[in-house]
């Protein structure tokens, strides 16, 4: 009987992954559970919604240099004209270039990315309901790759039991049946997770993706329209070609390094 010992271990695999996913994706839908008060999302926090931190600190680039406050050259490196930042993001971009007042662009966006003041923007959007704590979106994305690993298991498990030379009267086609149930509990368990949980993407909350459709329907037509678009859709909604060049070159040196 030894088929039914790899059926007890496909069982305890799939059930563990499920139950595990089960779970991430309840804390996920936490974030839903209070109403959510009115909120004008500023451009940052349409930034962190969209793409996360990085996006918040590309925002802040293209936005200090639309202003000429800061050289972005088609070389890949920023250059700091005016080192008085407006509020806290833009004096952690200054601070990231450095105190020589240039630096390569790759690091420069890791680095503000990385800031208190960036986090700050994430724990407030986190406090309204708005993005997803980042327990409940690592422990989401978690428990997904550990259903899929059970598929292949269980999959792997009966193979294994069906090529074993019969060790009793069971027809391995009952043994295949068998072994289809777990299988089926996997497989459901993804496409009911693919429909419960896809409306969260990786930063924003259903919430948060509600404001982020009504900021841009009201940003049409008016002159934050372009840094809107940055905002949301990141550096390739750039639409100066110089701007786009220094992010390319930027983007390049990083890859090299």
């Amino acid at each position: 009987m030894f088929w039914v010992l790899l059926l007890l271990l496909a069982w305890a695999t799939a059930g563990t992954a499920c139950t595990r996913l089960c779970l991430a994706a309840v804390r996920a839908a936490a974030v839903e559970a209070d109403p959510v008060r009115a909120h004008d999302l500023t451009l940052y926090e349409a930034a962190f919604l969209s793409g996360g931190p990085r996006r918040v600190a590309d925002l802040t680039l293209v936005s200090m240099a639309r202003q000429r406050r800061l050289l972005l050259a088609h070389t890949g490196w920023a250059t700091v004209v005016d080192p008085r930042g407006r509020d806290d993001i833009e004096r952690s971009v200054i601070g990231a270039i450095g105190p020589e007042g240039q630096s390569p662009l790759a690091p420069v966006r890791a680095t503000a990315a990385a800031t208190d003041a960036v986090r700050g923007v994430a724990d407030r959007l986190v406090s309204a309901g708005l993005a997803v704590p980042d327990g409940a979106r690592a422990g989401v994305a978690a428990g997904v790759r550990q259903v899929r690993l059970a598929v292949v298991a269980v999959v792997a498990l009966g193979a294994t039991a069906l090529l074993t030379p019969a060790q009793s009267d069971m027809p391995r086609h009952l043994v295949a049946l068998w072994f289809g149930l777990p299988l089926a509990l996997t497989l459901s368990c993804l496409a009911i997770a693919r429909i419960e949980v896809h409306p969260y993407s990786r930063w924003a909350s259903p919430a948060g993706q509600r404001l982020l459709g009504a900021l841009t329907r009201r940003a049409r037509g008016n002159d934050r329209t372009d840094l809107t678009s940055v905002a949301v859709h990141g550096i390739r909604a750039i639409g100066d070609p110089d701007l786009r060049a220094a992010f390319a070159h930027g983007e390049q040196q990083h890859w090299r390094a």
